[in-house]
């Protein structure tokens, strides 16, 4: 947990998976906008000013037990982007139960779980902003991510649905769809290989952290009330059409 986590004032939002990369961008990007941040990883680390919170997804009771913190240190949870998400890449004929079970229990159960949890409280305020992140590989499909593809696309029914059943009630639910964005994975590239990747993108780059972060941020605004159970994509253009 870091000590200088801000208590004082702004929305309270919670961040799955803001250890590190996309998501430890996410909770960065609220923290200096206002937001009182709170992150749920497997340990407690956590940006400098953000709440970390060890909480495993694929555990009820841990999700449950996370989210009653926040609530006593910071108060309702207003916010939730729900970014935590793991791969087992490997073709079909390869992939094992195994690697099945663990990407859908963390990537699609596991956003499952948190939004359940914190709608409990959106729905007593009338207001709430929820955020998965999903990906280019949801819309367009990938060789040898059949379980993380199919968990990404999930996402898109799972928002529209609860879309349906809580926008009465202030709550807005959308999807962020990155598509190739610089992380320190893609940073061990060759310079042939990221280039490669490049000239498929319309943009001509790859995308960056900040990309993402700021589509979030845009999104769990309060002026944001109106855009709920869409997907917007954040790839340069790679997917369009989709």
């Amino acid at each position: 947990m870091s000590e200088t986590a801000n208590t004082e004032s702004g929305r309270v939002a919670v961040i799955t998976g803001a250890s590190r990369g996309i998501g430890a961008e996410i909770a960065e990007t609220l923290r200096e906008a206002g937001y009182r941040v709170a992150s749920f990883d497997i340990s407690d680390a956590a940006p400098d000013g953000v709440l970390g919170i060890a909480c495993d997804v694929t555990n009820s009771e841990s999700v449950d037990a996370a989210f009653s913190k926040v609530e006593s240190e910071l108060g309702p949870v207003e916010v939730l982007v729900a970014n935590a998400g793991i791969t087992r890449d490997t073709l079909l004929l390869r992939m094992s139960d195994d690697d099945w079970d663990k990407v859908i229990d963390v990537n699609l159960s596991g956003v499952f779980r948190v939004v359940k949890r914190a709608t409990r409280g959106m729905m007593r305020q009338r207001f709430g902003r929820i955020v998965a992140t999903s990906s280019v590989v949801g819309l367009l499909g990938s060789a040898g991510q059949v379980n993380y593809s199919a968990s990404k696309s999930g996402l898109i029914g799972m928002a529209r649905s609860v879309s349906r059943e809580l926008g009465g009630r202030g709550i807005t639910f959308n999807v962020v769809a990155p598509g190739f964005i610089q992380t320190a994975m893609t940073d061990v590239l060759d310079e042939a290989t990221q280039k490669s990747y490049a000239e498929r993108i319309p943009a001509g780059r790859m995308g960056t952290i900040a990309d993402v972060a700021n589509a979030v941020k845009f999104l769990v605004a309060d002026e944001t009330g109106y855009i709920t159970g869409a997907v917007i994509p954040v790839d340069g253009g790679l997917g369009m059409g989709h």
